[in-house]
């Protein structure tokens, strides 16, 4: 009943660019949906065996995240670094993953986060599933496991829904289905001075510089500006049920009530 469980995670900006994009350092962190993954990744491990995989696609400067999760537990990370990678949209870094994932060979769960704090699109994991031509549950909350399959549960659109999922998969994790664990000082000494990230580029991938980057993909960010946003408060004087009517017309004028 062994199991090994891939997590795929990303760097992410940590505060919104000035100008260009630029994916320094002190800007990125560990993309905070896929905590929640990692954790589910490691509870498996110690339900069922195994070893615990972490993929990431990023420039240099992504190495940490992996370490990061080196330091939770993950035996093992490996980044996809290639300078073709540059200006890769959802769909070529799906590719790029579901490349990693097939050079990587057998494996018999991968999970996601739900979205990215950054581009907040959610469509990475769902892609790579399609690429990998795995089943896919997203939004998964709770996970049993049985010798060859997964029974999980999500709630959607009001409902509470269960299903049965031959392995190998893909998931999507919630991100409240698991409170992360903390780093100890022991995983931190292992994963930042005796643990290694591998670094694959596109010759290890197979892959040529035309499926990814700019070329392999079908969207481009036209541009990113920092959102500015005014408030302006002001206090009503006056006792209570004064302030209450004062309220009530300035709601009426504002047509957010009849």
């Amino acid at each position: 009943m062994e199991r090994h469980i891939v997590v795929c995670i990303k760097a992410v900006m940590a505060r919104a660019p000035e100008k260009r994009v630029v994916r320094a350092p002190d800007v990125l962190a560990l993309n905070p949906f896929d905590r929640p993954a990692l954790e589910v990744a490691l509870r498996t491990r110690e339900e069922c065996g195994g070893t615990v995989t972490a993929i990431s696609m990023g420039p240099e400067t992504s190495t940490f995240a992996l370490s990061e999760a080196m330091a939770m537990g993950v035996d093992r990370g490996i980044l996809v670094c290639d300078p073709a990678l540059a200006g890769s949209d959802t769909l070529a870094t799906s590719t790029a993953l579901a490349a990693a994932m097939n050079k990587l060979g057998a494996f018999d769960l991968v999970l996601f986060g739900t979205r990215t704090a950054d581009s907040d699109t959610g469509q990475v994991g769902p892609q790579t599933a399609v690429l990998l031509d795995l089943p896919l549950v997203t939004g998964v909350s709770s996970i049993e496991h049985r010798d060859t399959a997964l029974i999980v549960e999500r709630r959607a659109d009001g409902f509470q829904e269960r299903f049965e999922v031959s392995l190998p998969a893909a998931l999507t994790i919630h991100p409240r289905s698991a409170q992360p664990r903390d780093l100890g000082l022991s995983g931190i000494e292992r994963a930042f001075e005796q643990g290694e990230v591998e670094k694959w580029g596109l010759a290890n991938l197979d892959l040529s510089p035309d499926q990814v980057g700019w070329a392999g993909s079908g969207t481009r960010v036209a541009s990113q500006t920092r959102v500015v946003r005014e408030k302006n408060c002001e206090f009503l004087s006056g006792a209570a049920d004064e302030q209450t009517d004062e309220l009530v017309k300035r709601l009426i004028a504002l047509g957010l009530i009849g």
